[in-house]
């Protein structure tokens, strides 16, 4: 599935493609958030042909809720049901289990939950997380884990690893002894944990190396903890997983966040921040961040960057986008996301360039200087 391509001779980053049957991708690579089945505020044709998508990650927690497993199985799966005919990637709804730690139960069967929709009570386990991502029909699922909160004790994220790890073999067990619905492949990810512990996370890595998994996720960082501590065991975690298996840090994160994570040998990235952060007028740019609701753009009749590729940077002035946020008008929260979209895959574009040629290592610390600002 995966075939790494090329090393960087200074830095752990890696050029690879990763073959599915809806497409082969390129990495690294970034992929958007398309929680719902759809990213928000923007179009599949313009995922498709503008902000050149490889690959959309959907949810599993919010589909299965919302609008059900009988509705995705009448509609033949995910990408009939949203008219998206690239790579799917699904998460199991373990960080949703995380994120909603006050109403919902752990137990050595799954995870007890109630929706947080209506307060109906739901459980998670290895085996129907796969056979609802089967009835999705994701290209990539992922298995069902507990991601334990920062900080946690030493004897807290070992326990919560061991669950993870046993859930992991029955959830393999499930992958292996099932089959896909709509007559494509479909592969399954290990989820790396062990929390902001050296062993654990070492132990847990080759773990999940020996389940053969056809992918493996560093998961359980991006959770709160210091930056410092998300490269530290980033960059551990790689050193411990297998070169001919993709390596995917779930939930992260910012550009330079991205550029780090590759420089530390990962290949895949998914986060809401593009778009989310898009709704609340941030705007990305190879310069830096920009906050378009601020005062100082009311009169700035120039583009923001008249060489890059969307609508918000070469069509629309800075003062036209900044009216459209003061006023709560739909189309600057649209402008914005498509531009941060757009310039997170370029972003990745650039730093596949620059893997290929044996640039990265010395381009890419000042570029994250450069990303970090604020304009």
């Amino acid at each position: 599935m995966y075939t790494l391509k090329k090393t960087s001779t200074t830095t752990k980053a890696r050029l690879g493609t990763l073959e599915t049957d809806h497409g082969i991708i390129e990495t690294p690579i970034f992929m958007p958030v398309g929680t719902l089945g759809t990213v928000k505020g923007v179009s599949q044709k313009t995922l498709k042909e503008h902000i050149k998508a490889q690959i959309i990650l959907g949810n599993t927690y919010h589909l299965y809720l919302r609008p059900g497993t009988e509705i995705m199985k009448e509609a033949g799966g995910l990408h009939s049901f949203m008219k998206w005919d690239g790579p799917i990637l699904t998460d199991s709804g373990g960080y949703q289990i995380f994120s909603l730690s006050d109403i919902r139960e752990l137990d050595e069967e799954g995870a007890h939950f109630q929706s947080h929709i209506d307060g109906s009570k739901h459980s998670f386990t290895p085996e129907n997380v796969v056979e609802i991502q089967r009835i999705l029909g994701s290209d990539i699922m992922m298995l069902l884990d507990e991601c334990p909160p920062y900080p946690s004790s030493h004897d807290y994220a070992k326990k919560s690893m061991e669950l993870t790890h046993r859930w992991a073999k029955r959830g393999r067990k499930a992958f292996l002894e099932s089959e896909p619905l709509y007559g494509h492949k479909q592969a399954q990810f290990g989820i790396v944990q062990g929390g902001t512990y050296k062993d654990l996370r070492i132990e847990s890595s080759k773990f999940m190396t020996d389940q053969d998994f056809e992918g493996i996720a560093i998961g359980g960082l991006s959770v709160g903890e210091p930056i410092e501590l998300m490269y530290e065991f980033t960059d551990l975690n790689t050193d411990y997983l297998p070169k001919d298996k993709a390596r995917y840090l779930m939930g992260v994160g910012t550009p330079a966040n991205l550029l780090e994570g590759v420089a530390r040998g990962v290949d895949m990235f998914d986060c809401v921040m593009p778009t989310r952060n898009a709704r609340n007028g941030t705007i990305f740019t190879r310069n830096g961040r920009v906050n378009i609701r601020n005062a100082q753009w009311k009169n700035h009749h120039e583009f923001l960057d008249e060489e890059f590729d969307s609508d918000l940077c070469s069509k629309y002035t800075m003062a036209y986008v900044h009216h459209l946020f003061r006023n709560n008008e739909i189309y600057g929260l649209v402008l914005a996301s498509v531009h941060n979209l757009r310039f997170y895959l370029w972003l990745m574009e650039k730093v596949r360039a620059r893997i290929d040629n044996d640039t990265f290592a010395e381009w890419y610390p000042g570029m994250v200087k450069q990303l970090e600002q604020r304009i």
